[in-house]
């Protein structure tokens, strides 16, 4: 038995698959004012589809269904089977409040009760 199939049948189940992961995909990417779907997430990185994605340098915010998730350093690391691949330098959580630079006491009144 053999696994060969023809290029056009290849060509046309490549492009399924695309639009699949397109579809699929919830996750968002902002560069330099501009907004990229993400096809593929992973620990160390992620894809944007070849076609149309630039060399990524740089600081880079991460979104999901328009929730801020992550801000990170990334570098362009590779294309694959139609996918650019960029990698992580660096991954960080996004809060959604400034984080505290002292010890806050936790008995500290909130607020006063007038009589």
């Amino acid at each position: 038995m053999t696994t060969f199939l023809p290029k056009e049948v290849q060509d046309g189940l490549d492009a399924a698959r695309k639009r699949a992961l397109k579809q699929s995909s919830r996750m968002l990417i902002e560069a330099d004012g501009k907004t990229y779907r993400v096809l593929r997430f992973w620990e160390h990185g992620f894809a944007l589809e070849a076609e149309g994605a630039p060399h990524l340098r740089g600081l880079v915010d991460l979104y999901d269904r328009g929730y801020h998730l992550y801000q990170g350093l990334i570098v362009a690391s590779s294309e694959e089977n139609g996918e650019m691949c960029y990698e992580f330098k660096r991954l960080t959580l996004a809060h959604d409040k400034v984080p505290l630079d002292f010890a806050q006491d936790e008995t500290v009144a909130v607020a006063f009760l007038g009589r």
